[in-house]
């Protein structure tokens, strides 16, 4: 009877040790981490995820990207209702109000339903879930720490732990009055004067919901101009178009220090000529970046090696130092970038599977979701005229299109870059309405290495948005525009 006890217990021990053996487990489910999951699994492979909060999805769908659109579209609603309605016929009987905490009730509901979403994706295509913090005990082991400790096994690991707001050193985030991305998604008032440390991305979107919906919006940027990594004309124009919309936009200014006096937030910075200016606010979101997120992964223990920005080093298949160890997202160098991540996640996983894919990240998109909209793919013209290459511009205004006149959204161009010599499309740069589903296009051009007479030679439906870039292709190419 011994015997049987302790062959039962040992098959018992020997059936636990292999349902937590894995072909792949994921650490991080972002868009990064659960696409690598999903194409893990359509490869065959046994795959795990683990994701330390209780939903999946990472910053992303939680408090990134999915809740700062759904808070846009909500604002820029509620400022068409106020100053366009009329001009279109459309008359509201009464005051239009804003009920932010309705807007922000909606934007939760987006949330709940997009990272539902993914937990289904995960059952339809059986991949494990475990709930807990993921570190490494060894290469091959991870430990989950959640409402127990579990430990699984994998062949191979993908580090996708994403990242979080960074800050400066001498600001404390309260998370009342000085905040970050995360807090201003879920404000219980409209700040009557928001004060917006970084003139990127994360500050010109949050301050543009704020800016609609009464706010005022004074906006600090360290460098000379805003979306500073950009083409500078994009740069330019926004900048302009953010002036229209009575955002304060202060360039060259070195932020010295932030401090909370009661319900005031009081920061000091110096401009460009060095003199010290102060600005007063109920709210300051800081709003300077984001730093790779490795707190709790424990990979010294793995053996893995972090570079002096605390990224995970990967070679040009993504690998660590340690050959079953893979880093994808933005845990590593490049854009943080929702599909960025989601690319890499794809092409690791193939990689594992034995496969030979390929990211060319000279065509990754950038998007601001501002309105109007900015969206860059390929080189800018600093970078062309750095590296010494000559290019020819083609540049189209959106107001001179008809779908713009009709829809009332003038500001903005399209400018294509191409090579001088063989015409190739080096880079697309625009402003305007839609550009981020725009940019679409000029990805594929650029995938396929389309001159820019190859798309000035393409039919596009009239009347679109996207006859602004057959225009500009045709102004590359002997400036043949045909509408201006």
């Amino acid at each position: 009877m011994d015997m049987f006890v302790l062959l039962y217990n040992y098959k018992t021990q020997q059936q636990k040790i292999l349902m937590n053996s894995y072909d792949v487990a994921i650490i991080g489910s972002g868009p990064g981490g659960y696409v690598a999951a999903i194409r893990c699994a359509q490869l065959g492979m046994k795959t795990a995820i683990i994701e330390k909060y209780a939903t999946l999805g990472g910053t992303c769908l939680n408090v990134g990207c999915i809740p700062s659109k759904a808070l846009l579209d909500s604002s820029h609603h509620y400022e068409n209702a106020v100053k366009h309605f009329e001009e279109h016929g459309i008359e509201i009987p009464g005051d239009v109000k804003v009920n932010l905490e309705k807007m922000i009730a909606r934007k939760q509901s987006v949330v709940e339903q997009i990272t539902g979403g993914v937990d289904f994706l995960m059952k339809k295509n059986k991949i494990d879930v475990y709930q807990g913090m993921g570190s490494f005990k060894d290469a091959t082991h991870i430990t989950i720490s959640g409402n127990e400790t579990t430990e699984i096994e994998a062949k191979n690991t993908i580090i996708a732990t994403g990242s979080k707001p960074s800050t400066l050193p001498f600001i404390n985030i309260d998370k009342e009055r000085i905040i970050t991305s995360t807090e201003a998604l879920e404000l219980k008032e409209i700040p009557k004067h928001l004060i917006v440390i970084g003139g990127g991305v994360i500050g010109l979107e949050l301050g543009q919901v704020y800016k609609r919906i009464g706010s005022e919006v004074s906006v600090i940027e360290y460098m000379d101009r805003i979306i500073p990594t950009m083409d500078s004309g994009l740069s330019k124009e926004l900048n302009k178009v953010l002036k229209k919309q009575k955002f304060k936009i202060n360039a060259s200014h070195k932020v010295k220090s932030v401090e909370r006096v009661g319900d005031e937030v009081v920061v000091k910075a110096d401009n460009k000529k060095g003199e010290e200016v102060e600005f007063r606010g109920d709210y300051c979101l800081v709003s300077v970046g984001r730093r790779p997120y490795t707190d709790g992964l424990n990979a010294e223990a793995a053996g893995v090696k972090l570079n002096d920005k605390g990224q995970v080093e990967v070679n040009k298949h993504l690998q660590t130092n340690v050959p079953n160890i893979y880093a994808i997202g933005d845990v590593i160098k490049g854009a943080m970038l929702a599909h960025k991540a989601s690319e890499e996640g794809t092409m690791v996983a193939e990689i594992i599977a034995g496969q030979k894919p390929h990211i060319d990240y000279n065509l990754i998109p950038g998007v601001v979701y501002t309105w109007p909209e900015v969206a860059s793919v390929g080189k800018t013209e600093e970078e062309l005229t750095e590296a010494g290459v000559a290019y020819k511009v083609g540049q189209f205004p959106m107001r001179a299109l008809g779908r713009s006149r009709a829809s009332m959204d003038l500001d903005g161009f399209v400018k294509i870059l191409a090579d001088a010599s063989t015409d190739e499309i080096l880079g697309v740069h625009m402003v305007g309405a839609r550009a981020a589903d725009m940019i679409a296009e000029a990805v594929v051009a650029m995938e396929y290495r389309a001159s820019a007479e190859d798309v000035s030679r393409m039919s596009h439906a009239h009347p679109t948005f996207t006859e602004a870039i057959k225009e500009a292709a045709l102004a590359a190419t002997d400036n043949r525009a045909l509408h201006v």
